[in-house]
Parts: structure tokens; sequence; C-alpha cells
């Protein structure tokens, strides 16, 4: 069985901040660095880097070329956008589970700072025509773009304005409290989330809505940062190691994207014979307030333990990294337990991460 031997990220920062100049491998590296460090590990078999938004180019090559890592790691780059961070966590424990490989570096990075201009051709010779993000289904009816889908995911669950707010004051609230976190890798002199703040009524207030209930305050926003695990097979646990207990990535509606978490997590329950009431800790993507919501209500888990320290709403969304990131929470934050990471993905596709760590 798969176990998580260390786990770092950077801050997540808002895109133009301090990270606005930093290439994805200016950010990861020091973070794959950080992991190997806090593991007494001198190397890997592979490294594993999901990104959605960059210019291509095998990311996961460069970043791990730059953190010094042997040319022998060839680098492996994945695509599912908002789960492939934590697609890349269940990965690399597949890859250690049947033996191909012992030790191997996996989670995300984004730049949304850094993001490519986007033209595509026209096929009649007219001129390049700009587009924002590719789509994430073939079927134009059915590729609603993702506030509009957190918008009819409020009205049918009957979260209004004010609930979804309280949402995100709260998880502002959390992450506030939770001070500096260990797994942060001061970069840039940054060496906490720096989004999360106090929202008072008059801010609320004053946020621009994005579509129907869901306004800028109860939306995630978009950002920079990386986050890595290092999976190693078990020989390699010491204390602290976290053993992946199982994970699943499943498809459901492309309609309604912010549910499709909810099938993923009963599967991961189910199969390793778990219910809601045992999780111990969960972190669940707060891509948009509603959709952490109708995920945490369907899914049947305790809103208690979810995001204790805070979540997206407080830090931002580096598409590629953020499943990345709740597992690197997971790991500094659960006791001894059972914790879970959850998040859903344009397209409609759901992933969760089931891990536990013994007592002692």
């Amino acid at each position: 069985m798969a176990v998580i031997l260390s786990a770092q990220r950077t801050a997540v920062v808002p895109r133009g901040g301090a990270f606005a100049r930093l290439s994805l491998e200016d950010m990861a590296a020091p973070v794959l660095r950080a992991c190997l460090l806090a593991a007494g590990i001198g190397a890997v078999d592979e490294v594993i880097c999901a990104n959605a938004i960059g210019p291509g180019g095998n990311a996961a090559r460069r970043i791990a070329l730059a953190a010094g890592l042997p040319e022998t790691v060839a680098g492996l780059t994945i695509d599912r956008q908002c789960a492939g961070g934590l697609d890349a966590i269940l990965l690399a424990a597949a890859l250690v589970d049947s033996g191909r490989a012992d030790l191997v570096l996996a989670g995300g990075a984004e730049s949304f700072s850094r993001r490519p201009l986007r033209l595509m051709p026209d096929p009649d010779g007219g001129p390049p025509v700009p587009y924002d993000e590719a789509p994430f289904t073939p079927w134009p009816l059915r590729n609603p773009r993702m506030a509009a889908a957190a918008a009819a995911l409020a009205d049918a669950m009957g979260y209004d304005r004010a609930a979804q707010e309280a949402v995100a004051v709260h998880s502002h609230a959390k992450a506030l409290a939770a001070g500096p976190l260990p797994e942060i890798v001061p970069l840039e002199g940054v060496v906490r989330d720096p989004f999360a703040r106090a929202l008072s009524p008059a801010l609320l207030r004053r946020a621009p809505v994005v579509e129907g209930t869901v306004t800028r305050a109860t939306a995630a926003v978009a950002a920079d940062g990386a986050a890595f695990c290092l999976v190693a097979a078990d020989r390699f646990a010491g204390p602290g190691a976290l053993r992946v207990l199982g994970g699943r990535t499943l498809g459901a509606s492309p309609e309604q994207p912010g549910l499709a978490p909810v099938p993923a997590i009963a599967a991961v329950l189910a199969a390793a014979g778990l219910g809601p009431a045992q999780i111990t800790q969960a972190e669940v993507m707060e891509a948009y307030a509603a959709q952490a919501m109708a995920c945490i209500t369907q899914a049947g888990l305790d809103p208690a333990r979810v995001n204790m320290q805070g979540g997206a709403l407080a830090r931002g969304h580096p598409i590629g990294a953020s499943g990345a990131i709740l597992a690197v929470r997971l790991f500094h934050a659960l006791g001894a337990g059972t914790g879970l990471a959850a998040i859903a993905s344009a397209g409609g596709i759901g992933c969760a991460l089931l891990v536990q760590r013994s007592a002692g």
C-alpha cells in the first residue's frame, strides 16, 4: 500500500501578486526540494505534475530538472483541470502499488499570472479568434461556464446569496485563525496565504455578482501556486506517514460538474468499508461556496470536520495545483484517523482520495 512521506506547497497568491513573474519551475522546484528534504530522500523515480492552463512542453520535466533531480527522471504532465493535482497523487500511488516505482513526487503547479494568450486559427482564412478556455465537452449546449453551473446548483439546492456568503465568511475566518501553516515553503517573501481576510457585511454587499446568486466573494479567486506530495512504497514509511487507503476519479453530468465528487466519495468510502461518519477530517474544494455546500451535504459529511483551517474561498484556486493542496493540507492537519480529499472538475469529473494515519 502506497504511503505519503512528506507534503509541501507554496502559498496560494492571487493572480498578479507576488508570484506574477515566476515560471512554473520557479514555483514548483523549491517545493520538490522541500518534500525530499522533509523525508530525508535524495532522489525519486518519477515526477507527475498537473497543469491545466500552461503553455505545454511537459512542465513536469522542466520542474524535475530545475529541482536538480537526475536527468533519468522523465517527468509526466497531466491535465484533468481542477482534479489534476489530486489525480497526480492517485496515479503516483498506482505506480507504487504496481511496483513500477518506489518514490514519486506528485502534485500540481499553476500560474494564472503567466497564462498564455490563446488564439484559434480560422479555417476559412480569417484572423485568429481569441478564446479564454478550451471546451470541456464536445457539445456546446452541455458545456456550461463554471460560474453558471454553480449558480444553477445554488438555485437547485435553495442556497441564497446570504447562505453562500456565510460559508465564505467562515472559510476566511478559519484561515485567519489558523495563522501560518507548516506546509508552506517560503517563496518571494510570502510565508502564508495572503488572500484570507475578515469579510465584513460592507465588503460582501460590494462584491460584484458573477452569475445569479454567486458573487466574487463566494467564488475562489484565480491564483498562482504549487503543491506536491512524496508518494512511496510502504517499506519507506516512518512515523507520521499517511497511508493511501484508496482513490477514485469518476465522470458525472457535464451540466452539473459541482456534484461530480459525490459519487467519487461514495465509491472510495465503499471500497474501504467506511461511512462518512468515520471521516476524521475532510478537505473539500471550495471553487464556489454553493458547490462546496452541495458536495458536503450530498456526501453526508460533517461540516464541522471539513476545511477546518479554511478552504479555497480564503486561499484562491491555482487550477492544476488545487487538488494537491487538499492532500498537502491533510498531511499536515490530520492527526490519527482517516482523511478525505475531494474536488470537482470542469466537464463533470469528481476525484476523491482517502488516507489514514495511525496513532503514535
